[in-house]
Formats: C-alpha cells, sequence, structure tokens
C-alpha cells in the first residue's frame, strides 16, 4: 500500500494542487470538504477519496482522519482582506487549526504539515528569514493576525506530541486560483484597476510550493518553519507584467496609500448594494502597501524546493483561467 495523505481545504487554491500534486507521487488522498463545497475541481481527479466535513466543527471531524495515517496536510484557510469575513476568518484559520491538530493527534498521524504564510511573521521592512521574530499577531490587519494565531495552535500542539512542520509560502500564483492574485488579473482584464498599492513582495509558484508541501512531510524537520519565496516583484511591476502577459496595454500607476485607503472605504461601502464583494479593501491596501520578501535558501537545501520564474507563473495562472472562461 502507499502513503495516504488526509488534505483539508482541498478544494481551494493550494488544496487542488497539493491533491494533484500527491496524486503525480504515488499518495493515496482523502480529501475533506464541505457539504456545499464546489466539488467541480476535485472532480477532474479520479483517485480521490472525499468525505465531508467542517473544521470549523470539531465533531465532524471525529473518525474522519484515517488513523497513523502517513500525513494531514492542513490546507484550508480563509484568505479574505475585507472586513466583513474577519469573524468568520479567526473561525476558520484559528479555531479550525485547532480542531484540526486536535483531530490529527487523536488519529495519531504520523506527520502534520500546516500550510501557513510569509504574513504570520508579520510586517517587516528587511528580507525575512525563519529566525525573523513572529510578530503577526499584533499587526492590525486580521488576516495576518490570524495566520500567527493559527501557527500557535500549531505549536501547542507539537507541545503535546504533534509531528508537525510549518511551510510559509510568499504571495502563490498559477493554476486553480480563482480568488487570490487572480483577481489582479480579472481587474486589469477588464480595465478596473487604474492604480496599485507602492508595496512588492516574493511570490512561489503554486506547483512549486505543493511540491514543497510533500518534502516538508517526507524530510521536512519537525517544529521547524520554511519560507518559500524565490520570484520577487513590486505590484506595479507585476501589474505590468499581467498586462503584457494578456496581450492588452493598460495604464497602471503606483499611487499613494491614503488615496487608495479612501477608495477602498467607498468601495467596502458601496459593493454590497451591488451584490458584489469590492475590488480594494482597507485591510488590502494596508497589506499589500507594505514590502514583504523573504528568503526560500533553508526550504530549497532542506526540501528541495525549486523556485520558478514570474513569467511561468503569470503564463500558468493566465493559460488556466483562459481555460475556465475566467478571462
Amino acid at each position: 500500500m502507499g502513503r495516504t495523505a488526509f488534505v483539508t481545504g482541498a478544494t481551494g487554491f493550494v488544496g487542488l494542487n497539493l491533491v494533484e500534486a500527491l496524486l503525480d507521487q504515488g499518495w493515496q488522498v482523502v480529501a475533506l470538504h464541505r457539504k456545499d463545497s464546489d466539488l467541480r475541481g476535485l472532480e477532474r481527479f479520479d483517485r480521490v477519496e472525499r468525505v465531508v466535513g467542517d473544521i470549523t466543527d470539531a465533531r465532524s471531524l471525529k473518525q474522519l482522519i484515517p488513523q497513523r495515517v502517513d500525513c494531514v496536510f492542513h490546507a484550508a484557510g480563509n484568505t479574505s482582506l475585507w472586513s466583513r469575513a474577519h469573524a468568520e476568518q479567526l473561525k476558520v484559520n484559528v479555531r479550525g487549526t485547532r480542531n484540526v491538530v486536535r483531530a490529527a493527534l487523536e488519529a495519531r498521524a504520523k506527520r502534520f504539515v500546516h500550510t501557513s504564510s510569509i504574513v504570520a511573521y508579520g510586517l517587516h521592512s528587511g528580507l525575512i528569514t525563519e529566525e525573523t521574530p513572529t510578530r503577526g499577531s499584533a499587526v492590525d490587519i486580521n488576516y495576518v493576525r490570524s495566520k500567527a494565531l493559527s501557527e500557535r495552535e500549531v505549536r501547542k500542539g507539537l507541545a503535546t506530541g504533534l509531528k508537525a512542520v510549518i511551510v510559509n509560502p510568499s504571495n502563490i500564483m498559477g493554476a486553480y486560483d480563482t480568488a487570490s492574485w487572480s483577481r489582479l488579473f480579472r481587474l486589469i482584464d477588464r480595465g478596473r484597476l487604474p492604480a496599485v498599492p507602492p508595496g512588492g513582495g516574493s511570490f512561489c509558484h503554486a506547483k512549486a510550493a505543493a511540491e514543497a508541501l510533500i518534502s516538508a512531510a517526507e524530510r521536512g524537520r519537525i517544529g521547524h518553519n520554511y519560507l518559500l519565496g524565490g520570484a520577487q516583484a513590486s505590484y506595479l511591476g507585476l501589474a505590468k507584467a499581467i498586462s503584457e502577459a494578456l496581450g492588452i496595454r493598460r495604464r497602471v500607476v503606483a499611487a499613494h496609500p491614503r488615496v487608495l485607503m479612501a477608495y477602498a472605504r467607498v468601495e467596502e461601502w458601496i459593493s454590497p448594494l451591488f451584490g458584489r464583494e469590492p475590488d480594494v479593501t482597507a485591510d488590502a491596501v494596508e497589506l499589500l502597501s507594505q514590502n514583504l520578501y523573504c528568503s526560500s535558501r533553508k526550504a530549497e537545501k532542506e526540501l528541495g524546493y525549486r523556485p520558478r520564474a514570474m513569467s511561468d507563473m503569470i503564463a500558468d495562472c493566465r493559460d488556466w483561467m483562459r481555460s475556465e472562461q475566467l478571462l
């Protein structure tokens, strides 16, 4: 029998890339999803066992994780940067992680790989490494705080015997993305992005990140963090590169955060009247006005992580979105 993986967040962006990579490497996959999840992504994989549950409901997780499973990959998470999602985000990212950690301990999982984020380290001006102090829990941006607090739940599990490894991807780009950087593609495609915040950051390819998560299960050091970066870009440079990849000409400028913040406040107020999420939010402006760059040296050395070029990430995201008629 091959190795078995239990995957949370299997219908999401990271989860689908992870499931695909696991299947390619011969793993058996048990994929957790809510009863109302969109299963179209998972249905493209015919060797996946699907189970229904909700990480925010500890009772629904009971006996779903196979006993002595080779690895629990916790990839579920709420990445919203809209204030209306704050309560649900804390519920999913913090309580949900606590529930999955406890269920993995009860199932005596051999490994636990937690998909965190670079933002768990907080907002730093210099190059972030695994030795950088983690101060995300003190940041006002709800998403940042929730990711730091979710790592705290994993560390509580470590103290009681959980064999956990934490992986901190930077900005992820690639196929299966419907709500992350794909939104930038859509805004540029529709001519609805006249300006971007003045920040920048590291980026990692979705497939490379998925492969690193699997490597973390196989050879990551228990209790250690691994940052995934590689390509680096300002958000203005990224917007211009996406415009070129789409074959369209768009004039985009980097605007002062105060100007964008005023626009975001209006968007957050008016968008619900039209039954849609805002294109720009206050939290997004604050986060994307920062420079968040990280080193991948540890992941490259210990996990065999291989960063990919920005052009590859953009092309893969664009091609997948076109295949799904999202552009």
